[in-house]
């Protein structure tokens, strides 16, 4: 790893986690590049799933008390059960048709999620938990994009921004974990190979985001915030789609 990539990865996973903090999600999409970049697809996202983990994890206490745990065991329980359909799809179909499969969808959830502005929809109805953590599962295991998904449901339902930043810690650790254990229980030798003070500069920049992230977030407001998370979540399926249509079409 040169000077140059070290520093790019310590300064996009410190970007990542001040967006973990504030918004809830983002950490995989600002990351995920420049891991894959360095380390290659595989292990590169392996990294990123584990990275991501460490992230939720250390935000976690700082959340604990506004997160929302009937949403998170609706969400997460689904979840598992998608990633389980998408981990069987994904052997069936080429990655490129699953990105754009999943970026087309996960677009038109959010654009209809910004349009739809009754007051009809809200958090406490089950079914809806239960189709955004599904669909999260199954993008996640077909693309790697599972935020988007839950944040057209978060814009949908009007799901408070704090409650919804906080519920995703605990949810993206359980769906991080398994994915993680999914990747190398099919692979054992995919873990990176990085020197131990890989993990003591990146755990660094992980903590030094996270202060960020907390002092920035005196500073805005949460509709301000909920506007980073759709931006975010835009920006995840854009890419996830721009990707699929370039390896189809060279």
């Amino acid at each position: 790893m040169t000077l140059t990539l070290g520093l790019l990865v310590v300064l996009v996973t410190t970007v990542g986690a001040v967006a973990q903090r504030m918004a809830g999600l983002g950490f995989a999409l600002l990351v995920s590049p420049i891991m894959t970049l360095l380390l290659g697809g595989h292990a590169g996202v392996l990294l990123v799933n584990i990275l991501g983990v460490i992230s939720s994890v250390l935000i976690l206490p700082r959340v604990w008390r506004r997160i929302d745990w009937s949403m998170f065991r609706w969400l997460a329980a689904f979840a598992i059960i998608g990633a389980g359909l998408g981990a069987v799809l994904a052997g069936e179909l080429s990655p490129d048709v699953m990105g754009v499969a999943v970026g087309a969808i996960v677009l038109l959830a959010l654009v209809l999620s910004m349009l739809l502005t009754s007051e009809r929809f809200s958090t406490e109805p089950r079914s809806p938990r239960a189709v955004a953590g599904f669909i999260s599962g199954l993008t996640n295991a077909l693309a790697g994009v599972g935020g988007p998904a839950v944040s057209a449901y978060a814009v949908l339902t009007r799901w408070p921004q704090t409650s919804f930043a906080a519920t995703l810690q605990p949810y993206f650790a359980v769906t991080g974990l398994g994915s993680a254990f999914a990747k190398l229980a099919l692979d054992p030798s995919g873990f990176p190979e990085t020197m131990w003070w890989f993990w003591l500069i990146v755990l660094a920049a992980i903590l030094i985001g996270i202060f960020i992230g907390e002092r920035l977030l005196r500073l805005v407001t949460p509709n301000q915030v909920r506007r980073v998370v759709i931006a975010l979540a835009c920006a995840g399926a854009i890419a996830t789609l721009v990707r699929g249509l370039v390896g189809l079409l060279s």
